[in-house]
């Protein structure tokens, strides 16, 4: 399904958009960043700040990262400052791909459980579709907000992988 290139140049992909994503909400004033915009998270930052629980979550199962804790409601704990929600982008851009170059066809086989706090259940299900799943959740997401930005009159580069800078 999958191979380790694929998660290689999907982990490049990540590192690239985040770039660029953040570098156009920097455009914008913190009151611009937390408008609730309609979308699933209400705001750019919020949508930011989902995806970035949303890997650590997998990470922690795919590479051993610490688990992101959940709030007293269940729900998922954001980072709460742009400027930190910005260092810890950075950094764990930065370990995706540190993975992703470790990465050998073996740790994509076969299948993976966990317990699903969105669904209460244990889950098992194939790897190759699990780290998928990782890069999918992020380009769905960061496709929110790329919407908001471009709402609010900022410019984000061009989300084509074919123009991925080759780096």
């Amino acid at each position: 399904m999958i191979t380790p290139e694929f998660i290689q140049m999907m982990a490049r992909y990540n590192t690239w958009q985040n770039q660029s994503l953040y570098g156009a909400a920097d455009t914008l004033d913190q009151g611009a960043r937390d408008l609730d915009r309609g979308a699933f998270f209400g705001s750019i930052q919020r949508t930011f700040s989902h995806i970035s629980w949303g890997d650590k979550i997998w990470m922690s199962r795919f590479d051993g990262w610490e688990a992101p804790k959940l709030s007293s409601k269940n729900l998922p704990e954001v980072e709460c400052s742009w400027g930190l929600l910005k260092a810890v982008r950075l950094r764990d851009d930065k370990r995706i791909e540190e993975w992703s170059n470790k990465v050998v066809q073996a740790d994509i086989e076969g299948e993976l459980s966990w317990y699903s706090n969105a669904i209460k259940r244990e889950i098992t299900r194939p790897r190759a579709m699990l780290i998928t799943q990782l890069f999918n959740h992020q380009t769905h997401h960061r496709g929110q907000v790329h919407a908001m930005l471009t709402a609010a009159g900022a410019t984000p580069d061009d989300t084509d992988i074919p123009f991925m800078p080759d780096t």
